[in-house]
């Protein structure tokens, strides 16, 4: 045997003897674990998801030196004693995710484990060797070696996936062997084999709030039920009112909302345009709590007996509506709590009472609660069971007054009482005022909150906002709820605009959020006299019984009722964090789409910002996003008019009249073939 040959045998047979020393596995820990999302605060609060949403777990993971590493999400039910692990996927610059989805209306927590991924390492390490051609003998004994040290403390089943590459001769050709040792199965298994010794543990767990899908998803209409008296302009009751649910029902709306139907104080009750001047008749503000009649737990007897409530709520279900009330924590001077509990409110030095007040404005029919009263703990229950009191009687969702203006800790604590026994209650929280207090109410549980989009006109104005609200961490923090208008506002340009504006902003409302709501009929009949220089109702319903026109000329209900029927038909209109902006060279034209995560419904906006001229442009696609080829026809039908175009490439022409249509809702279907699609253009 020629010499050359005697040495390469003997190098395999020493080879064979090689027994590595042993790997090192120490539990020193070395990776890191950083930037964990999503988290609020550090953890300090939940991010919200609802029943079939997803919750994506992103980390920055890294190591140092050149070792790999690997990462697991590590997830489970509020009550589960035991996690379930999820391998996360590099998805580049360090960064991990994986995701799991909420199936059940119960708390989830969730956290993240990372470690050296040794044989990863060796994977990587041996396949460059391989193609510069270098000798691999030993690094393949190595990862042998590996392979039987996960062995040696398998069960059964693992040891019968690893007898096959154990058994893998040693003397055979290298190429079959590293093929072998390459095999994604066996990586998977090793992978799995990490003991949780090797493992870093990100040093927190954190929560996940869920509601129920109407959280996220749902239409409110607000109205009086004492404006729809059987005789126009006399106080209407629950019962008369229970007339105007099919039509509401018509419109689409699948939560209706009832301002508080509590008796209404007499002292220094309110007159009409706010006066402090009540005349006989006038039948006071709602948010006046209180008489001799009862207060938060009472139906104003002009309404009619809580069994004719409990008749609404279940008429409204059979139409497929659920009732929410208003849950204002004030009472008027006449409230039972004043002569119960008078240590429950705020005493001036001269011994009167502290009445509501945001300077210069003075509430005189209305008086706050006192939350740092001495009996704080008898107070709070009690109106923890103001809350049990309308759940046991129909009521699961709750529309919040003024939320800002009480404790953030009384909100944290309530809510989560609430949540204990009732899971599938929702509260949407009414709070108009600065950003970080509006996050903070929402961080305490609210499932929706009213937002500035009541505010925001211009393109600019609008693109900056939902990209906040959808982007950034807000996203996890803050459902919105968008309402064009209430019986508290009606915006400049609703006072301005005309019939097409109405038009705008229930488009971009209905559009852009998943859950909207309008203050009717006000809305629908374009109401827009206001208090001059103010952003109020002149002749507001809030202080006088209303006697709606409600199918005259111009009226927006068929609108509504098609905005509506296309968000329910639209699986993609069924979320707003998936809102994202077109470029148009127009900014009086707003564009934006909205798509399901497998692009099987893409619904496109456009709309025009102007509700008096035309306005036209070319608005550009990102066909890639949108799964569709730029060299074929795609078909854009437009639910809003019923119009259908064949567009193709990525910029079309768009043209708008305000007073015909100021908006675009496109359904775009892609991967056209043309016998089959005929009939569509029919």
């Amino acid at each position: 045997m020629p010499s050359d040959k005697r040495a390469a045998e003997k190098k395999r047979t020493d080879l064979k003897k090689i027994k590595p020393a042993g790997i090192n596995i120490s539990t020193e820990k070395r990776v890191v674990i950083e930037k964990v999302d999503p988290r609020i605060d550090g953890g300090l609060y939940p991010v919200k998801r609802v029943v079939g949403e997803k919750v994506v777990v992103s980390a920055n993971v890294f190591a140092d030196g050149h070792e790999s590493v690997t990462a697991v999400m590590l997830w489970k039910k509020q009550d589960a004693s035991s996690w379930k692990r999820v391998r996360m996927k590099a998805m580049g610059n360090d960064r991990w995710a994986a995701s799991f989805t909420i199936d059940e209306l119960t708390g989830y927590s969730y956290t993240v484990r990372a470690a050296l991924d040794r044989f990863g390492s060796w994977r990587n390490d041996i396949r460059k060797k391989a193609e510069a051609g270098q000798d691999i003998e030993v690094d393949i004994i190595i990862g042998r070696s590996m392979v039987e040290d996960v062995y040696q403390r398998a069960d059964e089943t693992v040891k019968a996936k690893l007898d096959g590459f154990l058994k893998i001769e040693r003397g055979g050709d290298v190429k079959d062997i590293l093929d072998q040792f390459l095999r994604e199965d066996l990586y998977r298994i090793m992978l799995d084999s990490i003991e949780p010794g090797e493992e870093v543990c990100f040093g927190k767990e954190l929560n996940v709030s869920v509601d129920r899908e109407k959280a996220l998803f749902s239409a409110w209409y607000e109205f009086f039920p004492r404006s729809w008296g059987k005789k126009p302009g006399t106080h209407g009751t629950l019962k008369d009112s229970r007339r105007i649910l099919p039509e509401i029902a018509r419109m689409g709306f699948d939560v209706v909302y009832l301002p508080p139907v509590h008796p209404v104080g007499k002292t220094n009750r309110k007159g009409r345009n706010n006066s402090t001047r009540c005349l006989p008749g006038d039948p006071g503000s709602p948010w006046a709590i209180g008489s001799g009649e009862g207060g938060h737990k009472d139906i104003n007897p002009e309404l009619g007996t809580i069994k004719d409530f409990q008749d609404f709520v279940k008429k409204a279900a059979e139409y497929g509506i659920e009732t929410a009330i208003d849950l204002a924590y004030q009472c008027s001077p006449d409230h039972p709590y004043v002569e119960r509990h008078p240590e429950w409110f705020n005493w001036r030095p001269d011994g009167t009472v502290q009445f509501a007040e945001n300077p210069p404005k003075k509430y005189e029919d209305v008086l706050p609660l006192n939350f740092e009263t001495p009996n704080k703990k008898e107070l709070w229950e009690e109106l923890k069971s103001v809350v049990v009191f309308w759940i046991k009687n129909g009521i699961k969702i709750f529309r919040v007054d003024n939320p800002h203006t009480k404790p953030f800790v009384f909100w944290d604590w309530l809510i989560a009482e609430i949540k204990k026994e009732w899971p599938e209650v929702i509260f949407l929280a009414e709070a108009f005022t600065r950003p970080n207090v509006m996050y903070r109410v929402a961080k305490s549980g609210f499932s929706q909150s009213y937002t500035y989009f009541t505010w925001r006109i211009t393109k600019k104005e609008i693109t900056d906002y939902i990209t906040e609200l959808t982007r950034t961490e807000i996203a996890d923090i803050m459902r919105p709820n968008f309402w064009p208008n209430t019986p508290d506002i009606l915006p400049e340009h609703l006072q301005y605009g005309g019939r097409p504006m109405f038009v705008i902003r229930a488009v971009l409302a209905a559009m852009l959020s998943s859950s909207f709501g309008i203050y009717g009929p006000a809305f629908e009949l374009c109401v827009s006299e206001a208090v001059p220089e103010k952003e109020e109702y002149l002749n507001s319903e809030k202080y006088e019984i209303k006697a709606w026109d409600w199918d005259a000329e111009g009226n927006l209900k068929d609108i509504l009722a098609r905005l509506n029927a296309i968000r329910k038909e639209n699986p993609a209109l069924r979320m707003t964090r998936n809102v994202r902006f077109c470029d148009i060279d127009n900014d009086n034209l707003m564009c934006f789409y909205k798509a399901t995560g497998d692009l099987s419904n893409i619904i496109l906006v456009v709309v025009s910002l102007d509700a008096y001229h035309t306005q036209s442009g070319i608005l550009k696609l990102p066909l890639f996003d949108l799964g569709i080829d730029p060299d074929e026809p795609y078909l854009a039908h437009d639910l809003f008019s019923g119009d259908r175009y064949m567009w193709q490439g990525d910029r079309n022409y768009v043209e708008l009249d305000p007073h015909v249509s100021p908006a675009h809702i496109i359904k775009l279907r892609r991967h056209i073939k043309r016998e089959q699609d005929f009939d569509y253009f029919m």
